[in-house]
């Protein structure tokens, strides 16, 4: 008897996972940022080069529904870009970074 509660939680706990698992999640990677004046915008066109802050060399900055999860570096993939991940912000540093570190 104690077996079948057992894969009944199993099976119940995989439904759960695969209802996470279908939660759909935006991913953005920002190479860097740059703020500009409106007339700047406007004066933009095919063939622009736009100065970013961030010095070359710098890691991306991978971000999950706008929370930073890792960084990164570019990478050519065949004819596409890519970003391979060069480490992981563990869930303490996200919440530091948020502001809401350990209560002293």
């Amino acid at each position: 008897m104690q077996e079948s509660n057992t894969s009944q939680g199993e099976s119940s706990e995989g439904a759960g996972l695969a209802r996470v698992l279908d939660i759909p999640v935006v991913v953005r990677v920002e190479l860097g940022r740059r703020k500009m004046r409106i007339q700047e915008l406007l004066s933009t066109g095919a063939g622009t080069v736009i100065d970013l802050e961030a010095p070359a060399g710098t890691p991306l900055s991978i971000y999950a529904n706008d929370v930073l999860i890792a960084e990164g570096e570019a990478v050519v993939v065949g004819d596409r870009y890519g970003v391979r991940i060069t480490d992981i912000v563990s869930p303490t540093e996200r919440v530091e970074r948020l502001g809401g570190g350990e209560p002293s």
